[in-house]
């Protein structure tokens, strides 16, 4: 089978999942993919640079597999010369009608963070079928959408997301945990406190420094291994930490190579 996986966000844990399941499958995966950044712009108008790569390309796929970052609807409008017939299917890694959002976030206070949760919901409207990476994420999509759509005057379409549930399962995010046996230490001396996420604020960073102030200042003993993509913009606590914390920490900054990140875990 021929397959098509389109990622406008390549970066991270989107990346390693694509990658991963084109080099674990039997299948023959293309990926069509963009620079993980400038999320919004991404939901917005991803889907046009990905739609025009793919009408240049001759590979002629049996399946569409896209994340959720794509504007499912667009894509398919843009490329219907191609895809009428075609399966599609839309992989849910996370979701915009339950992700967190900054307080100022000026989207937030615009009141204007609604439309990239209803991009998803005409996304999974459009898909033939829909993947979640958890039942957690499944139960709270919907649950979520059904919220979004009551707040609209009339024609609220309560019943699409019952259509979007029948449609609906769980699949699973695999993983390689082989490959991190090779660079099995044993480590010694204090216990070693690690961040691994984006440093961002939906990555809820405050409330983890905030316990590690706590046990720094109730004396106990540990070190800490801040790792992890930063961008241009970071949330302050980073800072604040690296100098409230800076007789703690081992390390301080993403690693850029797999061995080195391998050996922290």
């Amino acid at each position: 089978m021929k397959i098509l996986l389109l990622e406008p966000y390549f970066t991270g844990s989107h990346k390693s999942w694509a990658e991963g399941y084109q080099s674990n499958s039997s299948h023959e995966i293309k990926i069509i993919s963009l620079p993980g950044q400038f999320w919004k712009w991404r939901m917005h108008g991803g889907a046009i640079t990905i739609a025009k790569e793919f009408l240049q390309s001759d590979f002629d796929p049996d399946l569409i597999i896209a994340t959720d970052m794509l504007d499912v609807t667009s894509f398919l409008s843009l490329t219907r010369e191609r895809t009428f017939n075609i399966p599609t299917v839309l992989y849910f890694h996370e979701n915009q009608i339950t992700y967190p959002w900054s307080s100022s976030d000026r989207d937030v206070l615009e009141k204007r963070d609604v439309h990239y949760g209803f991009i998803n919901l005409t996304s999974a409207l459009t898909a033939n079928h829909v993947l979640f990476n958890s039942e957690y994420h499944l139960d709270s999509f919907l649950s979520g959408g059904k919220k979004i759509l009551k707040h609209f005057p009339d024609y609220q379409e309560l019943d699409t997301i019952d259509e979007i549930q029948s449609k609906s399962q769980i699949l699973y995010l695999g993983m390689d945990l082989l490959q991190f046996d090779a660079y099995k230490e044993e480590k010694k001396g204090d216990p070693v406190i690690l961040w691994n996420h984006r440093w961002e604020y939906d990555k809820n960073p405050e409330s983890f420094f905030h316990l590690l102030y706590r046990l720094h200042d109730e004396d106990y003993a540990f070190q800490i291994a801040i790792l992890g993509e930063n961008f241009q913009s970071t949330p302050n606590v980073f800072d604040e930490a690296k100098g409230r914390l800076k007789e703690k920490i081992i390390h301080y900054g993403y690693c850029n190579d797999f061995k080195e990140y391998a050996r922290w875990l």
